[in-house]
């Protein structure tokens, strides 16, 4: 049995920074926006501590549900996602803007969608 309560709690987290990524992100069209300025430079941070947060979630999701439930949706990289939190927590002066934006440019709708499905066949 899944401890549902902590479960929902993870996932409702993770939603959180898929929205607060994807109001960050809005304007941004390329990767040179990132570094342009101050202000672009703040939401690279700002995307990058919650890419950290959603990896670091489905980490623990991981951990708590059975595999199954990813394996349902293969066009996530899921080893990826917990991956790029590796990579920005331990590299962090190394941000690169161009696998960022491609991130939430092109990553961020589908794991957003898996993440409310796996959430809705868990309920």
């Amino acid at each position: 049995m899944y401890d549902r309560p902590l479960l929902l709690e993870l996932f409702l987290e993770t939603e959180e920074a898929i929205r607060r990524i994807e109001r960050r992100f809005s304007g941004i069209q390329s990767p040179e926006d990132f570094l342009r300025d101050e202000s672009g430079l703040d939401r690279l941070d700002a995307i990058a501590m919650m890419l950290i947060a959603i990896g670091e979630n489905v980490q623990r999701i991981g951990k708590l549900i059975d595999q199954d439930f990813f394996d349902q949706h293969p066009e996530i990289n899921w080893a990826g996602v917990t991956g790029i939190r590796n990579l920005l927590a331990h590299d962090y002066f190394n941000i690169d803007a161009e696998e960022v934006y491609f991130i939430c440019h092109q990553d961020i709708e589908p794991l957003k969608q898996a993440i409310q499905m796996i959430r809705s066949s868990l309920s």
